[in-house]
Formats: C-alpha cells, sequence, structure tokens
C-alpha cells in the first residue's frame, strides 16, 4: 500500500518505520526540515532500541522516504496516518490544535492533487485523541472536500523501550470506523503483524478512541494503588515486595504494573489520565479513581522526596548529591513529565551540588534546563565521586548489578535513596550502606556501625 505518515515524532516514526518493514512503501512528512534532513541520512532523532536498524533496513530498501513538502507526502497516498502531538492544556484537555491545523493543510493539498491521483484517502488517527475527535475529523473534510476522505480510529499502544517490538508484534490493533470497507482496509494492512492469532478489533469512532484512555488510565491507577500501599507498608512494618508477589499470584491480578516507586511519568500517562478526566467532566460525570491516581502520583514523588529531606535534616545546601537516571523509564531518552525533573529541581531549590547521570537521556535534560547548575558526568561511577548521597530514579539495567566496593569508596556517605526499589535489603546492610526504597523497612547499616 502507499501510505503517508504526517509527523515523524515518536509515534509517528515507529508508525512509518513498521509500516514500510512489511513491504508498504510509506513517506514520512514534518515540518521539522532538520529532523527531515537527518532521517533521510538514516538518523533516528530519538532513543529507541531497534529503531535505528529498522530506519536503515528500509531506507536502503526504498521502501520509506521522508519530506517536508506535504503535497508530496500525499501525492500517491492511499492511506495518511495522522500521528501529532495532543499535549495537555491548563484545565488537563487534549490540545487538537496541532491535529486540525494538519487537517487544514492536508484539505488544501488534495485539492491540489493531480487527477491521476484523486482517489479517496483514508485518513487515520493514530494521535492519542479525546473521544469524538475522528467523528469532528469527518465533519471537517466533508465541509471541504465532500466525498474525499474517510477517517479511521487507529490508537498506537506502543510502549517507549519497546515500541518496535510492539509494532510488529501487538498484542492486539484497535480500529475505529464509520465505513466497514474502511475497517476491512485497514484489517488487511495490520494481518502481516497478527499472524499469531492476536486480534484485530474493528468498532466505532469512539469506542476505539475511549479504549486507548481506558487502557493508559487503568494502568495507572495500578501504578499509583500500588505506591499509595507502599506508603502504608512503611507505616505498618510491611514489605510492598512480599505484598506484590503475594497480589500478583493472583491470576485476576497478574504481576505487571504492579511495581511500587517514585510515580509514573513520560508522555502517555500523565497526558491521557488528565485528558480522560477532562472529557468525564465535560460529559457530566466524575471519574474519582482516575482523578485520584492523578493526585496519588503527584503526591508520591513529595514522598519520596521527604525521605531525602528527613535524612538530611533539612540541611541540603552545599552537599554533593548523585543522582542516577534522568528518563522516565528505562531504554527511551524520553524525560517528559519525569519524576526526576521534580526531584532534581527541589535539590537545587535546597541548594544541593547534583551530580547526574543517565545512558541516553543527559542531552534532553541539556537541551530542557540549560540553566540548571547540573554536573553532567560521564558514567554512574563518575557521579558518586564525592557524594555524601546517591539517588536512584530511573530503573536502567546497568544500575541493577553496581560494584559495590566502588560504590562505597567513590562516595563521601554512603547512603542510597532508591526510587525504583533496585536492591535487596540484605545488599545494602552487607555492604555498610544506609539504605531507603518505597514501601520497604530502612536500612541504616552505615550510620549504625558509625554509630558504635
Amino acid at each position: 500500500m502507499q501510505i503517508a505518515v504526517i509527523g515523524v515524532g515518536y509515534v509517528g516514526l515507529v508508525t512509518a518505520a513498521g509500516l514500510a518493514e512489511s513491504g508498504n512503501t510509506v513517506v514520512g512528512y514534518d515540518i521539522d526540515a532538520a529532523k527531515i534532513a537527518k532521517l533521510r541520512r538514516g538518523e533516528a532523532p530519538i532513543y529507541e532500541p531497534g529503531l535505528d536498524r529498522l530506519l536503515a533496513r528500509n531506507l536502503q530498501e526504498q521502501r520509506l522516504f521522508f519530506t517536508d513538502e506535504l503535497q508530496e507526502a500525499l501525492e500517491k497516498a492511499e492511506l495518511l496516518f495522522l500521528a501529532l502531538p495532543t499535549p495537555s492544556t491548563e484545565k488537563g484537555e487534549a490540545d487538537l490544535s496541532y491535529v486540525f491545523a494538519a487537517a487544514e493543510a492536508i484539505a488544501k493539498a488534495l485539492g491540489q492533487r493531480s487527477a491521476a491521483n484523486s482517489h479517496p484517502l483514508i485518513v487515520v488517527s493514530k494521535s492519542t485523541v479525546p473521544v469524538g475527535t475522528a467523528r469532528r475529523l469527518q465533519r471537517f473534510f466533508e465541509e471541504r472536500l465532500p466525498g474525499v476522505v474517510r477517517v479511521a480510529s487507529n490508537p498506537e499502544f506502543l510502549r517507549e523501550g519497546y515500541a518496535v517490538e510492539d509494532f510488529l508484534k501487538p498484542d492486539r490493533v484497535v480500529i475505529g470506523v464509520a465505513d466497514p470497507l474502511v475497517g476491512e482496509k485497514l484489517r488487511q494492512l495490520y494481518l502481516p503483524y497478527t499472524r499469531q492469532g492476536n486480534p484485530i478489533y474493528i468498532m466505532d469512532w469512539e469506542s476505539a478512541e475511549l479504549t486507548k484512555y481506558a487502557a493508559n488510565a487503568f494502568l495507572a491507577v495500578r501504578i499509583s494503588f500500588m505506591n499509595e500501599l507502599a506508603q502504608l507498608c512503611e507505616r505498618v512494618g510491611a514489605n510492598i515486595d512480599w505484598v506484590r508477589l503475594g497480589m500478583g499470584a493472583d491470576s485476576r491480578i497478574g504481576r505487571r504494573y504492579l511495581f511500587a516507586g517514585v510515580g509514573y511519568g513520560g508522555s502517555c500517562f500523565p497526558k491521557d489520565t488528565r485528558a480522560l478526566a477532562a472529557t468525564a467532566r465535560a460529559a457530566g460525570l466524575n471519574l474519582h479513581l482516575v482523578e485520584s491516581t492523578i493526585a496519588i502520583n503527584a503526591q508520591q514523588r513529595r514522598f519520596f522526596w521527604e525521605k531525602i529531606e528527613s535524612y538530611y535534616r533539612g540541611l541540603l545546601r552545599g552537599r554533593r548529591l548523585a543522582v542516577w537516571g534522568v528518563a522516565f523509564k528505562p531504554d527511551t531518552d524520553d524525560i517528559r513529565e519525569a519524576p526526576a525533573l521534580d526531584i532534581l529541581e527541589w535539590l537545587l531549590q535546597a541548594g544541593a551540588h547534583v551530580q547526574v547521570f543517565d545512558p541516553v537521556a543527559l542531552p534532553n535534560l541539556q537541551r530542557s534546563h540549560p540553566d540548571w547548575p547540573l554536573t553532567y558526568a560521564q558514567n554512574a561511577y563518575e557521579a558518586l565521586q564525592g557524594a555524601e548521597g546517591l539517588i536512584i530514579l530511573t530503573e536502567w539495567a546497568e544500575f541493577r548489578q553496581p560494584d559495590w566496593q566502588r560504590l562505597r569508596s567513590a562516595m563521601k556517605h554512603p547512603v542510597i535513596f532508591d526510587g525504583r526499589n533496585l536492591y535487596e535489603l540484605s545488599e545494602a546492610e552487607n555492604h555498610k550502606i544506609d539504605y531507603f526504597s518505597i514501601g520497604r523497612p530502612a536500612v541504616y547499616a552505615y550510620s549504625h556501625a558509625t554509630a558504635s
């Protein structure tokens, strides 16, 4: 099939490369000429495992192209995927200005297509958009180009760090349509990715749009539930790790998304929970569970910060502290709404000297906060030099098995504040390290040893 993808950010680029992988001819369009030039050279502007190889292979096979000329992208397209940002407004609603600005440009460009390529076009919304957006888009195109455009909703379910795998081997494909023929066209497009029997669900527009929000909100609910439960564990002397194992063994619950931590972040969960809550309010409802999930997530960062403040009795000014991890999760360079941003800001406001390391996300941190007086370390152990404490905020694999002797000798004061529960309590005890995690007993192995 001949496909155009409008917007080659995170979702759009994975979509474009993934669709080209199964033999389609795909043109990715973006207004950012510098990004397009980089992509034409085979350089991915984001860090996502496996994407660089997918990009290089399909460029070489001439199935994947990039342009900053919209007319060029649309000239032969049968399917056009919209993969545009929908950031939160101040009220938490999804901002659709990018989507409808693109729709306006597409309508204008379609009116200028050559007669040989004036066939109907299926416009597929890949962006995460509020319920009712596909219907609005269909009305929008009908008013300008009657009978030319048919709209579909096809929400993405891509986990950052696993996006290529998720696209090529999806758990499910959700397609929202008003026209069964459009649904069949998209079903045929996705058949190569579902050969193992994973389902393709064809439904109405509104159900498809709501499915995306419902899925992300439910996962966020699980995370916030465990984070709130972790606070109770600390109050009553329980261990959240044991509670998680006992809960997860129940087949009705399962083990995934039951890890306590410093809170969720990224481009999806925060934005989508706020948008779902806003959609409900607009419909005259209050989704109490979703609203509480949002509040708990914000509070969880403060809960972790208070552990740091309490340990130092509020005396952080002038202290040298190390931070491991800036990305909101491992295997991505995405720092959008990452818990680390709040913790770093509070550390700097308290007057601490911060030495920070992340395997891939430091350039994004430098670009987004060039005025922050941080020391950027070249590796994890460089960040520890002379530090009076280590704060772990992302569960990168390379942090899971540290050289304990090297870690302890590098630090002026061996104390770890672990926002991701990476280590066994016994490890801290054995290496005489003070250790504070989430929902588990504190370890005072260094303080008690020096006191005695």
